[in-house]
């Protein structure tokens, strides 16, 4: 009876740490995310060409529905040259902030949903808040976003896109 106590609390002692190295790992996961979406927000803020493609994974596998045409691109040099148009497209520096980040981790993939809402001097439109979709994956320790889908609701009885749409 002894040694079956002595089992049963070694297999309980093994089973909580083994928890608790499971929710430190997605603690620190849930960390770098977070900090991955804060270095995104700034690069924004600055209009920083390399720093708003430094989450995506850099090769061709990179995929992004757009809001904006095309519909959508293949691959890192791709669609930083959509960003670096778009860029081109804001005068001064525009507003930036991310709200509603809701982040889901499963080993080495997560992925993640967010309204993303900017402003600045964009010709005909200054203000927009888009929702976007990232699918990311875990490699060789650092997080990058490997799919992408960006949009924005339509009125079905305008047939207009809501560009601040509300929920």
């Amino acid at each position: 009876m002894k040694r079956v106590s002595l089992f049963l609390a070694l297999v309980v002692t093994v089973a909580a740490g083994t928890y608790g190295l499971r929710a430190d790992a997605q603690s620190n996961d849930n960390a770098a995310i977070d900090a991955l979406y804060q270095q995104f927000a700034g690069a924004f803020r600055h209009k920083d060409l390399n720093a708003i493609m430094l989450p995506y994974i850099h090769d061709n596998t990179l995929f992004v529905f757009d809001v904006s045409t095309p519909r959508e691109h293949v691959g890192w040099d791709d669609y930083r040259a959509d960003w670096k148009g778009f860029f081109a497209s804001i005068k001064g520096n525009p507003t930036f902030s991310i709200s509603e980040l809701s982040v889901t981790i499963s080993g080495d993939v997560a992925y993640t949903r967010s309204i993303q809402s900017f402003s600045g001097n964009m010709g005909n439109l200054n203000a927009m808040a888009v929702r976007v979709t990232d699918v990311l994956r875990k490699i060789n320790g650092k997080w990058f976003i490997v799919q992408e889908h960006v949009s924005v609701p339509i009125n079905f009885t305008t047939l207009k896109p809501d560009f601040m749409s509300r929920p």
